[in-house]
């Protein structure tokens, strides 16, 4: 058997296994969608519009919120794996020390953000081509490193990325939790249809391009914003 009969066996039998192996959270996504009341749905499409249109005048709170909230994760987290520390403890001190941290060092902080926007991006167009989420990873790593190099380049791009994609997940979240109320508690007979198109293979592009589309207008009106704005910066 020469090299390539090896490779092509290979191949063959970690092919499947490959396409088994389920990254993206999924059943967490779902969860989310199904716990929203219809008010909060409301809600959380009504802060996601503001967040994906007008983040640019308001990201330095939507920075600091979102490190507080990841120090207040890994204070948690912390306070699971020691005895010196209880969670709540752990959570309070991880929210105030990332908040503080965040105020002065707000470039870095902005630049984080955006390499981490560019990598659920480039994330879910890998998911959303079918390709096997064992090697996600791949794809994710290629958009942390694109949206880290905008970040350095072009600082406003990045808050426009991080601010756009945050106001669409809140905005699809909102409107998939919407439609899931209506077909579930209003429609006679009820129907799966939003459930369909999370969950079923030949649907699954529709999660990522619900999340991108409007990812990508909110970029384009914050540029003209942005555009008319005076004395807008990154400080």
């Amino acid at each position: 058997m020469n090299a390539l009969s090896l490779l092509a066996t290979i191949g063959e039998q970690t092919a499947v296994p490959a396409r088994d192996v389920e990254v993206v959270p999924v059943d967490f996504i779902w969860q989310q969608i199904t716990d929203l009341s219809w008010l909060h749905a409301v809600i959380a499409i009504s802060v996601g519009i503001v967040y994906m249109l007008y983040g640019w005048r308001i990201f330095r709170v939507l920075v600091v919120i979102c490190f507080g909230l990841a120090g207040m994760f890994l204070g948690i987290l912390a306070g699971t794996s020691f005895t010196f520390i209880t969670e709540m403890w752990g959570g309070i001190l991880g929210l105030v020390v990332f908040a503080v941290i965040s105020v002065p060092l707000m470039k870095w902080c902005v630049s984080i953000l955006g390499a981490a926007a560019g990598g659920i991006l480039t994330g879910g167009i890998w998911y959303a081509c079918g390709l096997p989420q064992m090697y996600i990873w791949a794809g994710v790593i290629i958009g942390v490193v694109a949206g880290g190099l905008i970040s350095f380049i072009l600082l406003k791009a990045s808050v426009m990325l991080f601010t756009s994609l945050g106001g669409s997940v809140l905005l699809t979240t909102g409107l998939l939790g919407l439609l899931h109320q209506y077909e579930t508690y209003i429609k006679d007979p009820p129907t799966t249809y939003v459930h369909d198109f999370i969950f079923l293979d030949h649907y699954q592009w529709f999660l990522p391009v619900a999340i991108i589309v409007p990812t990508v207008i909110g970029m384009i009106v914050q540029n003209k914003f942005i555009k008319h704005s005076q004395k807008w910066e990154v400080k």
